[in-house]
């Protein structure tokens, strides 16, 4: 009888002891899982549009820098899918789309994209407007008229009437925020519209280089900025400080670029769109051409190399 009742003993501690490491197994299943999601939850979204507004034959540019991504889901809003990291896409219609991204299955971000038609202004009476697409208060802003026509009535979205009459219009806003301008002829009894952008001009980008600082220190400055766009840093920031300081908003304006294997030429716009793509793109030098009697650039200029990989 005692040697049963020890033996139940020993059999009962047996399965304590089971009990116990399936207990501790469980507990750090569940404290691993926690600190994973933890982990996972902590991360936030890096990703950006280049522009929300966009023509028809105008490339979406987009983008994502995540720490530690590893799967991607760009969904546009119109049924077309993609995985890439990084890319471009171009819409079919023109309309209002939902853009969302999808990181490793968690992460997710919106982005509401308008798609403008780009056959209405160049076929109403060939009235087209030319200038930049975005500025700041107070400072004061040029478009122009391009066609047929003589008589011009501007209303820039701002006073709700007739701004400036005439081929030229000179305006300065006083408020931030999207804009539609619309010009009337007599050539069309519908105006003929242009998107403005307006923000704030203490942007914490702006004015990072005093006005009478010296031309190496434009460069330097120029140069610091192309490089945060090589490393992938906030594309949309210092691609719009550049536009707008130095190129008065020329973001066509001509880049040449030279490197081990030989010089490109292109609009700046492009150039800087494909340092984006580049890996290891190190920015050496960069040179400016200045207009005469302005203080625009009108030529861009740029030695670089790229990192050998071992």
């Amino acid at each position: 009888m005692e040697g049963t009742t020890q033996k139940n003993a020993i059999q009962n501690g047996s399965r304590n002891r089971v009990y116990i490491y399936v207990l501790l197994a469980v507990l750090v299943l569940a404290v691993f899982f926690l600190l994973m999601k933890l982990f996972f939850s902590s991360r936030t979204l890096n990703a950006h549009l280049l522009k929300d507004e966009i023509f028809l034959n105008e490339n979406l540019v987009y983008t994502d820098n995540t720490p530690g991504a590893g799967k991607w889901m760009w969904e546009f809003g119109d049924g077309a899918l993609s995985n890439a990291q990084n890319g471009f896409y171009r819409f079919k219609k023109a309309g209002t789309y939902l853009v969302r991204l999808t990181v490793d299955d968690k992460l997710q971000q919106q982005f509401a994209v308008v798609v403008k038609d780009t056959v209405a202004t160049p076929v109403m009476d060939s009235i087209r407007i030319t200038g930049p697409t975005s500025g700041t208060t107070r400072e004061q802003l040029r478009l122009e008229a391009e066609g047929d026509a003589q008589n011009f009535e501007w209303s820039f979205g701002e006073t709700g009437r007739v701004d400036v009459k005439g081929r030229t219009a000179f305006y300065t806003y006083n408020t931030p925020g999207k804009y539609r301008v619309a010009l009337r002829t007599e050539r069309s009894a519908l105006p003929v519209y242009f998107l403005l952008t307006i923000t704030e001009p203490d942007d914490p980008l702006a004015n990072l280089v005093a006005p009478g600082a010296g031309a190496q220190a434009l460069k330097d400055d120029f140069k610091v900025k192309l490089q945060n766009i090589a490393d992938g840093r906030d594309f949309r920031g210092n691609y719009y400080y550049l536009v707008r300081k130095y190129l008065c908003n020329g973001e066509r304006t001509k880049t040449e670029a030279q490197d081990e294997t030989g010089q490109k030429s292109s609009d700046f716009y492009s150039y800087c769109i494909g340092l984006t793509f580049s890996k290891g793109i190190i920015i050496d030098e960069v040179s400016l051409s200045v207009v005469p009697n302005s203080q625009c650039v009108n030529l861009v200029n740029v030695q670089q190399h790229r990192l050998t990989q071992h």
